[in-house]
């Protein structure tokens, strides 16, 4: 699943509401959350479990969106629980409950010692859990300068406004913008000798700017070049050296949402009178504000081990990389130029924490090495599948109520080796389109078959842009648009994008995930003008 999970969930399913003032109230003392966290191991393991591990989590959100002169709302939620997962008879079992109390923790491992003990009589064989050393207490926080929930809700809505403001000055027939804060407050504890507390921090701003052509009955609009971050109210504060040059100036660890607004105004008034494309074979050069989904739709799901196993047929598909493809050593997933790997820890990224859901230290690895296939992704009951002898750190549970499992780790394509701009990557190109953002996209449930679209197009002829394009999305199956790639820009260019709810699993659970790269060149795809009537 993808898109439509990705989307902002309804807010009210995200927790209770409370005031911006409670979200900055101490949460409960560590020291009674490992006293807890004892009295649920214990009780698990005096109904019969092998394994225990704890999680209580106190999440907060903020939600504030406004559209042209008005506010439309702003909310902010609390969620605080406990989760306890177990294992007994070689099945699992997991129970939850917002009632945090030694007594209560108490039944509610109990009760997951009940629901793996019931498993367990239909288990065709035990689960193989890797092995984890303990690390005892140790913490982790995301590296922020400015705490989201601190800055006062006047001073975002300003913001908001603000940016409105400026779209309306701009000629805008509509605009609405939005900021979007994440506090994960984790408490990790197993039997296996691990007291792990770490403070987590996501920030989304954005907006969406539409342009009227009233005489021709038309529209377009355009969305902010802003991603979502892990990193705190700082990712707002304008820096000169975050911006990247160009046609339209893009953004990386810093974000001018007001100078990107009225550079979007601008680009919704362009796409109205932009001339529509001529379908055939196209070099693409894709920016990583476009790139990141791509990545995401045709990388990293079809690398999740449990997707490649069969295990998420039911509702997010399967997977056209099979075990047999990574076993021959030789599966050429795309060109030289591709290297992509999966990392839990780069600065920034929505991914990044010190340890994943099962209390495994996290890292990074590589997917695709020089184009070749050489790793899957996959925790701590997955590792014996591969061979491997631990976990590679990518479980993941959205809340204490939902049980974890595996979920992508930020999946990036490494930028090129040699020095390489953008500029001198477009030189020497003949029949080209340049792609910025995001748009619209279509894969088939083994992530083989894929159409993206995206939101600014621009013609390129011998070696220079020339114009603005719309109606073009491309077409391709993935190996065969992956060995198409022939240069990426070095690391100067790298950015990262990202989904703030990637949706998988049943009941449905949200990741969010990072996926970087520079601008990358692809030859020869093909592409269609989706304006056109069969």
């Amino acid at each position: 699943m993808s898109m439509g999970a990705m989307m902002l969930p309804k807010f009210s399913l995200l927790g209770n509401p409370i005031e911006q003032a409670q979200a900055l109230n101490d949460g409960m003392d560590v020291a009674m959350k490992k006293q807890l966290a004892d009295v649920a191991m214990n009780a698990a393991r005096a109904k019969g479990a092998s394994y225990a591990d704890v999680r209580i989590g106190r999440y907060l959100n903020q939600f504030i969106t406004t559209r042209e002169n008005r506010v439309q709302n702003v909310a902010n939620a609390e969620s605080f629980g406990v989760g306890i997962r177990v294992l007994a008879n070689g099945a699992w079992g997991f129970a939850a409950s917002n009632r945090v109390t030694k007594e209560e923790i108490a039944k509610t491992a109990e009760r997951a010692v009940a629901v793996a003990k019931a498993n367990a009589r239909i288990l065709s064989e035990p689960v193989q859990l890797a092995p984890q050393k303990g690390y005892g207490e140790v913490n982790w926080r995301t590296p922020i300068e400015k705490n989201t929930f601190a800055v006062p809700i006047k001073e975002k809505v300003d913001l908001l406004l603000g940016v409105n403001a400026v779209a309306m000055k701009g000629g805008a027939s509509f605009v609405n913008s939005q900021i979007l804060a994440v506090n994960e407050q984790k408490y990790f504890a197993s039997t296996d000798g691990s007291y792990i507390d770490q403070d987590i921090h996501r920030i989304f701003p954005g907006f969406t700017v539409t342009m009227i052509d009233r005489s021709q009955g038309k529209f377009e609009s355009v969305k902010a070049l802003s991603q979502p971050m892990g990193m705190g109210y700082e990712y707002l504060t304008p820096q000169a050296d975050s911006n990247v040059a160009g046609i339209i100036t893009r953004y990386k660890n810093r974000y001018d949402i007001m100078q990107d607004i009225q550079s979007a105004t601008a680009s919704a008034t362009q796409k109205l009178s932009a001339k529509t494309v001529e379908p055939g074979k196209y070099d693409l050069i894709l920016d990583p504000s476009h790139l990141w989904l791509t990545i995401h739709e045709s990388v990293a799901h079809p690398t999740e081990l449990d997707r490649v196993m069969g295990y998420e047929a039911n509702y997010a598909g399967t997977s056209f990389l099979t075990l047999d493809k990574l076993h021959s050593g030789n599966f050429h997933f795309g060109s030289k130029q591709v290297n992509i790997v999966a990392d839990k820890l780069q600065a920034g990224s929505l991914g990044a924490v010190g340890y994943d859901d099962e209390g495994v230290k996290c890292g990074k690895w590589d997917l695709i090495k020089e184009g070749v296939l050489v790793n899957f992704q996959a925790i701590r009951d997955q590792a014996h599948i591969l061979g491997l002898k631990q976990s590679q750190g990518c479980c993941y549970a959205q809340s204490w109520n939902d049980v974890q499992f595996q979920r992508m780790p930020n999946v990036s394509l490494q930028p090129g080796k040699g020095r390489l701009s953008v500029d001198d990557m477009i030189k020497n190109v003949e029949k080209g389109i340049y792609i910025i953002g995001d748009g619209s996209f279509s894969i088939d449930q083994q992530r083989y078959n894929f159409q993206f679209g995206g939101q600014t197009f621009y013609e390129v002829r011998n070696g220079k842009i020339v114009g603005m394009l719309k109606d073009v999305a491309y077409q391709a199956n993935t190996q065969e648009f992956w060995n198409s790639c022939v240069a990426v820009a070095d690391e100067r260019d790298y950015r990262l994008g990202g989904a703030f709810n990637d949706g998988k699993g049943q009941p449905s659970q949200s990741n969010a995930v990072s996926h970087g790269s520079s601008t990358a060149r692809f030859n020869g795809v093909n592409v269609i003008n989706t304006a056109r009537k069969i």
